[in-house]
């Protein structure tokens, strides 16, 4: 459902209050719609797996990552870049002069226990939340550009070869595993007789 001051995350997060679309006039226009192709084409690769999928190892090697991790990897970005334009808009921001590893470390052991379903939840919110103190901006400027960047369309597209990869060789298994499995000729996976003896 949307309305005016309303739209449906990317992602299925749900509906968001205050978060109009931007208009043609807006300074990051562009971008804005860059970063909506990229998270809709990562959302539509990770809907195409199933939440046990979510959670193989092999995304990437050594350490293993799944699919769950890489929902912990965007998201606490998202979430961090929210704050930092939050922070350009209130005129207390004080530079990206980050340690990107010690803050890739950091997000990692923060959700390295999460579940698949609250990883994917808290991207979807980091997302809706970035987005919507994106709108909020007047003005282009580097720093804003710089976070986008870095959380954003850039981040996603630094993954999204990885996650196709990964993505077809997960379903290719599934498909494999349907081609082993034959079927039952007794029919076992019909109904029971709810009156039939145990």
């Amino acid at each position: 459902m949307t309305g005016p001051g309303l739209t449906m995350s990317a992602g299925g997060s749900g509906v968001v209050a205050g978060s109009a679309e931007p208009g043609p006039e807006h300074p990051y226009v562009a971008e804005i719609e860059a970063e909506r192709r990229g998270w809709y084409e990562l959302a539509a690769l990770v809907r195409s797996l199933t939440p046990e999928e979510c959670v193989v190892p092999g995304y990437y090697v050594d350490p293993d990552w799944t699919v769950r991790d890489l929902a912990a990897h965007l998201g606490p970005w998202l979430a961090e870049a929210e704050i930092q334009l939050e922070r350009l808009n209130a005129g207390t921001y004080a530079g990206h002069d980050v340690d990107i590893d010690a803050l890739n470390a950091a997000f990692r052991e923060a959700m390295g226990d999460q579940p698949w379903n609250v990883a994917w939840t808290q991207a979807n919110a980091g997302r809706t939340r970035m987005v919507q103190a994106w709108y909020a901006l007047r003005e282009q400027t580097d720093e804003a550009a710089w976070w986008v960047r870095k959380s954003g369309p850039e981040h996603y597209l630094e993954h999204f070869g990885r996650l196709r990869e990964w993505v077809d060789e997960l379903i290719g298994r599934r498909a494999a595993a349907t081609e082993m499995d034959p079927p039952d000729p007794e029919g076992s996976a019909a109904v029971e007789d709810p009156e039939s003896p145990r």
